[in-house]
């Protein structure tokens, strides 16, 4: 498992909502597989910087390339780049303390901040804004976000949506955590949840929208209870433009119409416009794979071409020993339950072509020709050992404070903290 960060489980750790400690216990899963014969942990290490897809070819019988999608989607609108516009991708990865993003400085003493879609991502973004210094303490933010978020000044945070509440993607649990807020109040206009004749008509077919507009119903019917922070759902609404000087101080919003097209709702702009002032907006409206040297890849859907998780040729054949899973093989789509079985797809798929004889185990390849190639481009590879290093590190420091962990949160930290075990061990 070749991984470019010094630390396992990818979202599981740094995409995940620290207040959702439920959802991570799927890293168990890879610590029960981590200690079977066989499998070997490469942190630290880079396809395109410390090994080429050439070597992984050379170097492996297969290759099964699971990414993710890595960018997130712009909005395209003027002003999208100034200061108090961020995507929700850098706000989560920094409370999440991942390496990247630790020197990012979010200014959160304002009054309203806008939240653009209607995914879990935006709710998780909204929520995290939204709690208090009480609910962060136990979890496993980082010391900063938590300092950051406690101190915030923000009192009003609107989730806005181009389309209605039944098109909505979140989940239903997460909407309701939205409602059991100690510091917000949550509000939706009940003219917001009036729906077209075809929405209705598709939440028989829909259990999840179903559910969603009964909570959202429950919502409309509350009264506020005078929470220090309301949070304020928006639909049918699409961003145009961020206004400001050299910062956000107002974002403007075109009303929509639903229109079917090709089976599906789509989101058609009207005449009517609202500017809303804010001095905080995180985009939140999707994300988009990124190519890789030397695979061919779909430039639209942001995805690496394939049948099923084997990977085309530019010409249309397999590439032998070639396959992807998860968001770079079908789009970023789904949840953790959803990635579960396109990976049974994929490695499916891999155990075929075993069988059909169209994959055979070379001789040539071996660990040690993987640590011979890596040691020769002066890679400091992170074992699976130096990630338990770093893990026990952050969960002491925890415990000491009753959360799950302390993360490290630098490069030069979690290197440290694998190398001083490796250095023991040798």
């Amino acid at each position: 498992m070749i991984e470019r960060l010094p630390t396992p489980w990818g979202l599981v750790r740094l995409g995940v909502a620290p207040d959702h400690p439920k959802l991570k216990t799927v890293s168990r899963a890879y610590e029960r597989i981590a200690v079977k014969p066989g499998f070997r942990f490469l942190g630290n290490v880079e396809v395109g910087r410390d090994l080429t897809h050439a070597d992984l070819e050379r170097l492996y019988d297969a290759v099964i390339y699971a990414v993710g999608a890595q960018t997130d989607r712009r909005l395209g609108i003027p002003g999208e780049d100034l200061r108090g516009s961020w995507s929700a991708t850098e706000f989560v990865a920094w409370y999440n303390g991942h390496p990247d993003f630790q020197d990012v400085s979010f200014d959160l003493n304002v009054d309203r901040a806008v939240v653009i879609g209607n995914g879990n991502v935006a709710l998780d973004v909204a929520r995290m804004l939204a709690l208090t210094p009480e609910e962060l303490a136990p979890t496993d933010t980082t010391e900063p976000a938590i300092e950051a978020i406690g101190a915030s000044t923000v009192r009003e945070i609107l989730v806005v949506g181009r389309r209605g509440p039944a098109q909505a993607s979140w989940t239903t649990q997460e909407l309701k955590e939205m409602g059991e807020l100690a510091g917000a109040d949550v509000v939706v206009d009940p003219a917001e949840l009036e729906l077209d004749a075809v929405s209705e008509a598709a939440l028989e077919h829909d259990t999840n929208a179903r559910r969603n507009m009964d909570v959202l119903r429950e919502f409309a019917g509350r009264e506020p209870a005078g929470k220090p922070v309301t949070v304020r759902f928006l639909f049918f609404r699409s961003p145009v433009a961020l206004h400001g000087d050299d910062r956000v101080d107002a974002i403007e919003l075109v009303h929509n119409r639903l229109e079917e097209q090709g089976g599906r709702l789509v989101a058609v702009p009207t005449d009517e416009r609202e500017t809303i002032e804010c001095q905080l907006v995180f985009r939140s409206v999707g994300y988009h794979g990124v190519p890789l040297p030397e695979l061919p890849f779909d430039d639209r859907r942001g995805t690496i071409r394939n049948e099923g998780g084997r990977v085309i040729a530019d010409g249309g054949a397999p590439l032998a020993g070639v396959y992807c899973a998860g968001w770079i093989k079908r789009g970023p789509t789904g949840i953790i339950g959803t990635n579960k079985k396109d990976a049974t797809e994929t490695a499916s798929l891999l155990l075929e072509d075993i069988r059909e004889g169209r994959l055979r185990h070379r001789e040539d390849v071996s660990a040690e020709a993987v640590d011979a190639l890596l040691a020769e481009r002066d890679a400091r590879a992170v074992l699976y050992h130096g990630w338990t290093a770093i893990d026990e590190l952050e969960r002491a420091a925890g415990d000491k404070l009753g959360r799950p962990r302390v993360k490290l949160r630098t490069w030069d930290e979690l290197l440290d903290a694998a190398e001083r075990v490796a250095e023991k061990t040798v």
